[in-house]
């Protein structure tokens, strides 16, 4: 049952996505391999256990969960689930969000809001945010850019950030960091873009200078039915400065 299952996602990533806004073009690619996303996705998204993993939740902390889909992420939080006093879970696709629903009914997650919407204009109902995540989402949005400077405005002042996602490193890396050869540096951009998933060599460089990294760890996913294939990955834990104007 699992490869034919594999069989029709593996399709849903080679077909075209149509549609002329983000939110059609997001629905398009997951209507139909919703339902199969989290079993096939956890052999191909690593770090996302190892980072929520890290988050500091704090009794009655708010958490942000940017592009959070089906909401799996949750799980990987354990019993410190239970110690906010509101987890969002913000997403523009309504056919993960639907997955997302059952799971929270399942679990009973009395403090886990669903929103459907952009993330570039979420603010919770708190106002603020004592944690905000991204996970293999950011290079989902276009203007990604603008979605790190929403979750540094929501956040608090000492409030965390947390992201997980591939990427491809700068042709002249920081010596502290992965540099990327050309071949890899060249093939994974193009490959991923036929899903509208694109990769940057700014993203990790941007977050380090926007916020004071806590954490940061490089590495490389296998991909399913793909051997020999690696695709680098990052990732990124940092804190919104207690004074912003010191990371402007």
């Amino acid at each position: 049952m699992k490869p034919l299952g594999d069989l029709k996602i593996i399709w849903q990533l080679v077909a075209p996505v149509r549609g002329t806004s983000h939110a059609e073009r997001l629905e398009t690619f997951y209507a139909n391999q919703a339902d199969r996303y989290d079993n096939f996705r956890k052999r191909l998204l690593p770090g996302r256990r190892s980072l929520f993993e890290m988050l500091p939740v704090e009794t009655d902390a708010v958490l942000v969960d940017m592009g959070g889909g089906t909401a799996a992420n949750l799980e990987h939080l354990g019993v410190r689930l239970r110690r906010a006093r509101r987890v969002y879970v913000v997403d523009l696709c309504p056919s993960l969000l639907a997955v997302a629903r059952r799971r929270l009914e399942r679990h009973n997650w009395t403090n886990v809001t669903l929103h459907r919407g952009d993330v570039l204009g979420f603010v919770p109902t708190e106002g603020m945010a004592d944690i905000v995540t991204f996970s293999y989402s950011l290079t989902m949005i276009p203007e990604w850019f603008a979605a790190l400077e929403q979750a540094f405005r929501i956040l608090r002042p000492g409030g965390v950030l947390g992201v997980v996602d591939f990427y491809v490193s700068r042709k002249h890396a920081p010596p502290n960091r992965v540099r990327h050869s050309w071949a890899t540096r060249t093939f994974w951009p193009p490959w991923f873009a036929h899903d509208n998933v694109f990769l940057s060599p700014d993203h990790l460089p941007y977050l380090c200078r926007r916020f004071q990294p806590e954490h940061v760890s490089e590495g490389q996913a296998k991909l399913p039915y793909l051997p020999g294939l690696r695709v680098p990955y990052y990732l990124f834990l940092g804190r919104k400065p207690a004074d912003p104007v010191s990371a402007a």
